[in-house]
């Protein structure tokens, strides 16, 4: 029997703050399970004309399923959040791109008609979870992707500036630099708040707070300090530091999908509509190249060109990455329509909520500028991943 694909639209976006991972991290004694539950019970609480028993599934990404992002996280979190038994769920891993090959994984369930209403999202608490735990990799998993740099994302970072020597580290000190800048403008105006769940916490010394801030954000970094920190990843000639790459973080993110259909028939008002997708693979030596071939596939399956996209949320895993992308389509470092809120390099990068994050930033972005008609997240996936999609404004 011939269907036609159904339009999927997002209807909202919700986060927690992202916190420092470790014991000075604002989550160090708060469950990646219950990170969860708190921006779930958020995002219905926020779209009352959507019950729990109108949720068909949840798509939970997930990097590292182990303890507590183990057994199978994404069904576990509804029933944690009380909304019964009856909603089922699912956990899924692309590293870096977990949160948003759910959300891509959503479209294409809500497209083909097997669902209307879905909430997807991801979480990553690397505090408790640090990146590679309790991993095995292949015996042959080095020699297949390279070399051991392939491992180290650090080092995959290092490899592009090796191959592209115009990604100066003066020009990722000074991207990062701008990134701060762009985040504490952002900060202050208080566009976060609409999107962040407020979320009680308890700190290490046994202290209660309110967790409503990102923690990551650096807004007293200057050009001199960003020159003279370390190069962990190459003690001789190193460009990345921590200053010009995201941090280790913890935090989760989630996004309410539907049909364009469900969504009239809730009275619902939708952000955002989905328009193409595209996931490619690199030598994973040189990861953060992805998200180009990822972008140029989304652009040609939706029939678009780079300069057809009004707004860019890219995750900057590191700025040579960023850098790099820019760099490849033309666009200078300083473009307007990228990251106008700042990126992970400010924010931080908790893995598979990172990705949810981008579509929560792009959402608000889109309010903020009625006139801009397609936006589009991007981010790099370890071992040589890319997965890039592209949306359309419907708040004009």
């Amino acid at each position: 029997m011939a269907r036609t694909l159904n339009e999927v639209v997002i209807v909202d976006a919700v986060r927690t703050a992202f916190g420092r991972a470790g014991e000075k991290g604002i989550f160090w004694k708060t469950r990646a399970d219950d990170l969860c539950v708190a921006v779930l019970k958020a995002l219905l609480a926020r779209n009352p004309k959507v019950q729990p028993k109108l949720v068909e599934d949840i798509y939970w990404g997930a990097t590292n399923q182990v303890k507590e992002q183990g057994g199978t996280i994404g069904r576990m979190i509804s029933m944690l959040a009380d909304w019964g038994w009856e909603v089922p769920g699912c956990s899924i891993d692309r590293m870096c791109a977990s949160g948003l090959t759910a959300i891509g994984m959503g479209v294409s369930t809500i497209a083909s008609g097997m669902a209307d209403i879905l909430v997807c999202g991801g979480v990553e608490h690397m505090g408790h979870l640090p990146m590679g735990f309790m991993r095995d990799p292949h015996p042959r998993s080095e020699q297949v992707m390279g070399d051991a740099s392939a491992f180290n994302m650090g080092m995959t970072a290092e490899n592009i500036h090796d191959r592209y020597p115009q990604l100066t580290k003066a020009k990722t000190d000074a991207y990062a630099l701008e990134c701060q800048r762009k985040a504490d403008v952002a900060i202050k105006a208080g566009k976060m708040k609409e999107m962040i769940v407020p979320i009680e916490v308890e700190l290490l010394d046994g202290t209660k707070i309110k967790a409503d801030k990102d923690q990551q954000p650096r807004p007293e970094t200057t050009l001199d300090g960003l020159a003279n920190l370390k190069t962990p990843f190459r003690e001789s000639g190193g460009r990345v530091t921590a200053g010009n790459a995201s941090g280790l973080n913890d935090g989760a993110a989630a996004v309410l999908m539907m049909s364009a259909q469900k969504a009239r028939e809730l009275g619902v008002t939708p952000a955002m509509r989905w328009i193409s997708s595209g996931v490619a693979a690199v030598d994973p030596r040189v990861m953060g190249i992805a998200p180009v071939p990822a972008t140029e596939k989304a652009l040609a399956k939706a029939g678009l060109t780079i300069n057809n996209i009004d707004l860019f949320e890219i995750n900057e895993a590191f700025a040579v990455q960023a850098l790099y992308f820019l760099d490849h389509f033309g666009m200078p470092a300083e473009d307007p329509r990228v990251n106008a809120w700042g990126g992970a390099i400010a924010y931080g990068h908790p893995l598979a909520a990172s990705g949810p994050r981008l579509v929560a930033f792009l959402k608000g972005l889109f309010k903020e500028n009625p006139k801009a008609r397609y936006g589009l997240t991007t981010m790099c996936v370890g071992r040589g991943q890319g997965y890039t999609m592209i949306w359309e404004n419907l708040m004009k």
